[in-house]
């Protein structure tokens, strides 16, 4: 983890450059004023450079007591596999260290990765999504029985 330059500075992003990352990561398309705008907004939030370049980063919401919602973990693929993501995971669940309960969105087939920190599935967790029939072709929703 030397060859990395970690910063929560929002005012150093290159916000094209952040959006290019998770389109790459892949994270899907999140256009560059979107990002910072939920950067901004975000309590807890990590970038991380090598070689000049931005290769990962993550956020998390955070009422800084009772909750925080992790959101948005990417990291470059060329930079993938190397515990960059596990480190990127640990520095945000060290900010949110003391809240009653830390949540996270994973897309499907990653909760293997993230029960490693700890993370149990939910029984009660529910959401309301812009393009339900989406998300439920994805796996993300499903219908109640």
């Amino acid at each position: 983890m030397d060859r990395y330059e970690w910063s929560e500075d929002t005012g150093a992003v290159d916000w094209d450059e952040l959006s290019n990352l998770y389109r790459i990561a892949p994270l899907g398309d999140k256009p560059p004023e979107i990002l910072r705008e939920v950067f901004t907004r975000s309590l807890i939030r990590c970038f991380v450079r090598a070689d000049d370049a931005i290769v990962g980063a993550g956020r998390a919401l955070s009422d800084g007591h009772d909750c925080a919602y992790i959101a948005d973990i990417a990291v470059h693929p060329g930079h993938q596999g190397n515990g960059l993501g596990s480190a990127i995971v640990r520095r945000i669940l060290a900010r949110a260290e003391g809240h009653k309960k830390v949540i996270l969105y994973a897309n499907p087939g990653k909760e293997p990765f993230y029960a490693r920190f700890g993370f149990l599935p939910m029984n009660t967790a529910m959401a309301i999504w812009n393009d339900p029939a989406a998300a439920i072709e994805a796996g993300v929703l499903r219908e109640f029985d």
